[in-house]
C-alpha cells in the first residue's frame, strides 16, 4: 500500500476494502480456504481480471493470504489472514444490515445459487 495519507481511520479502512468487489471476495473467504476457480464461481458476474486484481490489493494489504503450493500444475489458495479475519464480524452485521433493509423497503433478492448471500 503507498504512503497515501488519511483524514480519518474509516477513510483508511473503506480504502482497503471499498469498492464493488472486495467485499464479495471477503464474504467468500469468511469460512475457509478457496482457490481462484472457487471464487470465480462463488461471486456472480465478477471478471477473472477483476478478480485477480481485488485479490492482490487485499493481499498487498495482508488481509488476504496468497498460498502457492509448489506442484505442477500450480496450486494457489487464498485466505483470510488475522486481519481479515476480524473483518467477519463487521461485514456480517453488514448483510444483516442489508436483509433487515431490504425486507423493510420490499426489495427482492434473486439469490443466484452461485451467490455467496447467506
Amino acid at each position: 500500500m503507498d504512503k497515501k495519507q488519511y483524514n480519518c481511520f474509516f477513510q483508511l479502512a473503506t480504502d482497503m476494502i471499498g469498492g464493488k468487489w472486495k467485499g464479495m471476495v471477503l464474504w467468500a473467504l469468511k469460512k475457509d480456504v478457496k482457490r481462484n476457480g472457487e471464487l470465480k464461481r462463488l461471486i456472480p458476474h465478477i471478471s477473472q481480471k477483476m478478480l485477480t486484481q481485488q485479490l492482490r490489493e487485499l493481499e498487498d494489504v495482508g488481509i488476504v493470504e496468497r498460498i502457492v503450493y509448489p506442484v505442477i500444475p500450480p496450486k494457489v489458495e487464498y485466505k483470510l489472514t488475522n486481519s481479515g479475519e476480524k473483518l467477519i464480524p463487521i461485514l456480517e452485521e453488514l448483510h444483516d444490515w442489508g436483509k433487515e433493509y431490504a425486507v423493510e423497503n420490499g426489495i427482492n433478492i434473486v439469490k443466484d445459487a452461485n451467490c455467496v448471500i447467506e
